[in-house]
């Protein structure tokens, strides 16, 4: 029984002697790397995007007649030998299948691969019952032989070496293995697994699709041992999640083109196996297989039911959230997920094993929105995942301290600024003269030493407002600046950059003073309510109707404020008036530049300068801006100069850094590793936080490499 940390204090254990394990942490690395470079290469000439939208509205509109298409599907499958039952829980599909195996004096058992029978722990309940289980998927017979889950729910021994298979073949055979020589590793297990083929009475398999017009499953594989189990033995049950029920062909092939591409990356997939109804077998006693069909609920009917999570059961289990998890790529999915590993795996673990499961691997998300960009189906995973922790927070009827404090400070946006003001007062012990903090008191654990930390600026960027606003005649633009917390009380520079790069411009900028936090931290401590007042407040302030353009000089903010507010009010009876038109005006640094303005190079001296570029989560992610901000780098006459991963999370992640330091270290190592192999002696970006994270490492390491923001040096490029 997979045992997953149910309090902070025993997950924070955990997570460190996952990030001691050196061998995990490069395979999972490495694998992250070149799946992200192999993915574009497999998805060449196919519309992504289209076939993403198409999957994800075929899904929705058949989660209300699950039972309908049930009800069909079972009507298909008996008219053809089949036994069709359904399980309300995971104890209740254990038993039925117990029952089968008993009724049928059924001694051994083989198994497929079935994350379905992995959420039940069905082996678990068949050995107790008496019955000899053996996994068939090489993966699967591995971790089975080691006593664990699956680390991913592709392929469940990502975590292990071959020298830890070779140890354990040993152990199994009692001979040596070539632990070097994969292939006859592959081979030892084959010649151990053929026997309990050949002896089994009885196979389980799960199924990707459920089709309800043809009482048809269709299963997914790379290897063949699915089709010997479901072959062989006299008796084949096949335990199936409703969410798998699907209306016809045609809805199969759309998600058969996407599966085996997201999840390992091959164009298609080595075995699609068909099976309907009782087939021929002449070691039943009645010359026929028996076929059974065991529909698990386990609270996916009233999931489907659920006007928000109900998208969760869109999910094909392809992984691919795993895959591209920069959190995953450094612990792993023992540590991250119960059963289910990965972003939907936070998500379901909820819902299908309770929340003293969820309650601390829910808080172990960066929001880098990496997984909801790969989701094949249009899952919006950061968004479920904040929801779920608030629900968790809901049910358990208490608030972190952390939660109380945060709320009652930024709902007052006067009291907010004002801490903020003070902070510069109280810093000054630790920097002296200095930008930066770099010995932080030692109240602060050693784990949050891995970055030096900058100080509040004396005076904010709103208190230097009057001195410096501009004034332009008949203007081209009139453009709000929405500045963040960040560059207002610690980077105010970023905005004068700004200013510098307008003038002469035709762009009049106004700066309204009522502007708040945008209230991201709010929404990733689950702090909804309290991020929809600070909402409320920005809106009020901006006036949006009065400006061509809301233009924000931080990705994150951009990104919350362009799509965030819309998802906070999306089921609002009292949604503002002027929300849409505020979210439609919202446009970032580097794109107002690049296409508002059109600046060219002929306005910049010649800045032969090596520059490396870091691009924030929430801008080509969030925001969907990928070109412009290179572009903007080589007008400005710099040498940009490509490094591995840019697009991969710096690990800041706002709060998360601070409560998570132990991981945000490492992504950021990987991070500042990749820049300093570019050769480049300089580091730009487009957001305020990710400065934070990249500079305070450098600042660290003692390097030369110097991190800006990319509007200084666009602005200190200029004739």
């Amino acid at each position: 029984m997979i045992k997953t940390a149910q309090d902070m204090k025993s997950y924070k254990k955990q997570l460190k002697e996952a990030l001691a394990d050196k061998f995990l942490r490069s395979a999972l690395d490495n694998f992250n790397t070149a799946y992200r470079e192999n993915r574009p290469i497999v998805y060449e000439g196919v519309d992504f995007e289209g076939l993403k939208n198409e999957i994800a509205a075929g899904k929705d509109a058949a989660l209300p007649h699950l039972i309908e298409m049930f009800e069909e599907f079972k009507a298909k499958a008996e008219a053809v030998g089949a036994k069709v039952h359904t399980a309300k829980d995971a104890r209740e599909a254990n038993q039925i299948i117990a029952a089968i195996a008993k009724d049928n004096r059924v001694k051994k058992i083989i198994k497929a691969k079935s994350m379905t029978a992995e959420e039940t722990f069905l082996n678990d309940h068949l050995e107790k019952e008496g019955f000899t289980v053996t996994e068939t998927d090489l993966g699967e017979w591995i971790i089975q032989l080691r006593g664990e889950g699956p680390s991913h729910m592709v392929m469940p021994a990502i975590h292990l070496s071959r020298y830890q298979v070779g140890d354990l073949f040993a152990e199994v055979t009692r001979e040596k293995q070539e632990s070097e020589n994969i292939d006859k590793l592959v081979k030892v297990a084959r010649k151990q697994l053929r026997p309990a083929y050949l002896e089994a009475d009885m196979g389980i398999s799960g199924a990707n699709f459920a089709i309800a017009e043809s009482g048809a499953l269709g299963l997914v594989t790379n290897e063949g041992n699915m089709r010997l189990v479901t072959t062989f033995p006299k008796v084949h049950v096949a335990l199936v999640g409703y969410d798998k029920l699907i209306p016809d062909l045609k809805s199969m092939f759309r998600i058969l083109k996407v599966l085996p591409r997201n999840a390992t990356g091959q164009a298609i997939t080595s075995y699609v196996t068909w099976i309907k109804g009782a087939v021929e077998c002449a070691s039943s006693p009645g010359s026929r297989k028996e076929m059974h069909i065991v529909f698990l609920d386990n609270g996916r009917l009233a999931l489907a039911k659920d006007p928000v999570f109900s998208e969760s059961l869109r999910c094909i289990r392809c992984g691919a959230c795993a895959n591209v998890c920069p959190i995953y790529s450094k612990v792993g999915g023992h540590k991250y997920g119960h059963v289910y590993i990965g972003a939907i795996g936070l998500i379901l673990t909820l819902f299908y094993h309770g929340r003293e499961n969820g309650r601390a691997i829910v808080r172990n998300c960066i929001n880098c929105q990496a997984c909801k960009e790969v989701c094949p189906v249009d899952i919006d995973l950061p968004h479920l995942i904040k929801k779920t922790h608030g629900v968790i927070l809901h049910q358990e009827g208490k608030k972190p301290v952390k939660n109380f404090l945060l709320s009652t400070v930024m709902k007052n946006r006067k009291l907010f600024h004002f801490i903020l003001r003070k902070a510069y007062l109280a810093q000054k012990p630790l920097a002296g003269k200095e930008p930066m903090i770099r010995h932080l008191p030692h109240f602060f654990g050693k784990e949050h030493r891995f970055r030096s930390v900058p100080v509040i600026s004396k005076i904010p960027f709103r208190d230097q407002w009057q001195q410096i606003r501009p004034q332009v005649v008949e203007p081209k633009y009139n453009i709000a600046l929405f500045v963040g917390c960040a560059i207002d009380f610690i980077y105010p520079e970023q905005a004068r950059a700004l200013l510098k790069l307008l003038k002469g411009r035709g762009v009049q900028v106004e700066f309204p003073m009522d502007q708040s936090c945008c209230g991201l931290p709010l929404l990733a401590a689950a702090e909804e309510e309290t991020a929809k007042d600070v909402a409320l407040q920005n809106l009020r302030a901006m006036h949006a109707g009065s400006y061509d353009y809301i233009l924000t000089l931080c990705a994150s903010c951009g990104s919350h404020l362009k799509h965030n507010y819309l998802k906070m009010f999306k089921s609002d009876p009292d949604a503002p008036e002027n929300l849409k038109q505020f979210t439609d005006k919202i446009i970032d640094f580097s794109s107002f530049m690049a296409n508002v303005l059109n600046i060219s190079a002929k306005e910049f001296k010649a800045a032969p300068q090596k520059v490396a570029y870091h691009s924030p989560c929430h801008l080509c992610r969030g925001l969907q801006v990928t070109e412009e901000p290179r572009r903007l780098i080589e007008i400005a006459g710099y040498e940009y100069v490509p490094s591995k991963d840019e697009d991969v999370c710096c690990g800041f992640g706002g709060s998360y850094s601070v409560d998570f330091p132990e991981i945000s270290s490492e992504i950021l190592k990987k991070k500042l590793d990749n820049v300093q192999d570019s050769d480049a002696r300089l580091l730009v970006t487009d957001c305020p936080g990710c400065v934070i994270q990249l500079r305070g490492g450098m600042d660290k390491r003692e390097t030369k490499i110097q991190v800006r923001h990319i509007a200084e040096v666009i602005a200190e490029a200029l004739k």
